[in-house]
């Protein structure tokens, strides 16, 4: 009987990469504040669509953090340039992208 190797699958194979999104304000925050509601509608139109999974501001409040989903870099670089903050020029953009290798069984719970 001939036996058939079976090949481990690295988990990050079957997901798209994972990229942190790092917002450095570079405005006061009453500019930042009159921009919000535009911001706010921008990061949902990207929830619905797939491609944000969790976000908020920093503590202290200089800027906030995104992770998002996508298939590649550039990406999630055209998702930013949606954003009132950029266009306007209100804050600096970092992105590190990363491969998910791990994650905790109960995320949902964890996040909510």
């Amino acid at each position: 009987m001939r036996r058939t190797l079976v090949r481990p699958v690295h988990y990050a194979a079957k997901t798209k990469n994972m990229f942190i999104i790092n917002l450095v304000y570079k405005v006061s925050l009453e500019e930042i504040d009159k921009h919000m509601k535009a911001h706010v509608i921008f990061l949902n139109k990207y929830y619905k669509a797939g491609n944000f999974l969790v976000s908020g501001r920093k503590i202290p409040r200089s800027g906030g953090i995104i992770i998002a989903i996508a298939d590649n870099k550039k990406i999630i670089q055209t998702i930013i340039k949606e954003d009132p903050f950029y266009k306007y020029k209100l804050a600096k953009y970092s992105i590190t992208e990363f491969n998910v290798s791990q994650k905790a069984k109960n995320i949902d719970q964890l996040i909510s």
